[in-house]
């Protein structure tokens, strides 16, 4: 019988504490007399959401002004940003900054140079660590999937094993930490590991299991997720090795929020 289990959303998922909502991008609406700038908000649920407007006279500046948006969300280079913003009037540059502090923060692991990275699966359950759990790891990580695990006991005292895919690996710095998922606030970290420290003759799969199967059986809070970790410092995008990182807690595995 099979261990692979699609679980109703959890929210938030893993124990990853995100807001209800999150802006992934911006798209205009444009008339004759006007374009109207919405935020594309996705969560739960989805909705879009009135940001500014570009008056008549400013039409010709929509998809540079749209545009600029969406390049900061994905790179956050502040004076490009504000050469964009120069160009439009005032309260309309006033609105997109106000819009931007209150409801777009940085987000680890959120986007690419290509734009959002989407949620391929939401939640996929493992009972246990076995042959088919690899293989369902090895596929999505041979297509440059991202992944994100965590270990969690459901009522029964059983340890089970919940994945997301996302529809792709995030970049990193050369010299940046080794990681897009952001550590949970208030948990100590007691250590990480990443397939860059191989195990004797293991793959970076087979060895990103091991260390979480270790950790999991010493009663460890463990999570698992890939990046793409660059060669360079500046134009990372793209460019790289993709690597498994581990991080293991000094927090008791979670309990099951939702049970079948």
């Amino acid at each position: 019988m099979t261990t692979l289990t699609r679980k109703r959303a959890l929210l938030p998922f893993l124990r990853h504490p995100v807001r209800q909502t999150v802006v992934y991008s911006f798209i205009a609406h444009t008339s004759p007399g006007r374009s109207r700038v919405f935020a594309i908000r996705k969560g739960y649920p989805d909705r879009l959401e009135a940001v500014t407007t570009l008056g008549a006279a400013d039409l010709h500046l929509t998809e540079e002004f749209v545009g600029g948006l969406n390049s900061f969300m994905a790179d956050r280079d502040d004076a490009v940003l504000q050469a964009v913003l120069d160009r439009v009037p005032g309260p309309v540059a006033m609105a997109a900054r106000q819009y931007l502090k209150e409801n777009c923060a940085p987000e680890l692991g959120a986007f690419t140079e290509c734009g959002p990275v989407e949620v391929v699966r939401e939640a996929v359950y493992f009972s246990r660590i076995d042959h088919e759990l690899e293989e369902y790891l090895d596929g999505a990580y041979m297509i440059g999937l991202g992944i994100r695990m965590s270990n969690e006991l459901s009522s029964d005292g059983d340890i089970g094993w919940v994945l997301q895919l996302r529809s792709d690996e995030v970049s990193v710095p050369a010299s940046s930490e080794p990681r897009t998922w952001a550590l949970p606030a208030g948990v100590p970290l007691l250590r990480t590991w990443t397939s860059e420290q191989p195990l004797a003759g293991l793959g970076p799969v087979r060895g990103a299991l091991e260390v979480a199967e270790a950790a999991s059986a010493e009663g460890c809070w463990v999570r698992v997720h890939t990046l793409l970790h660059s060669n360079r410092d500046v134009d990372f995008e793209g460019n790289g090795t993709s690597e498994f990182v581990v991080d293991v807690f000094d927090a008791r595995i979670p309990s099951s929020e939702l049970e079948e």
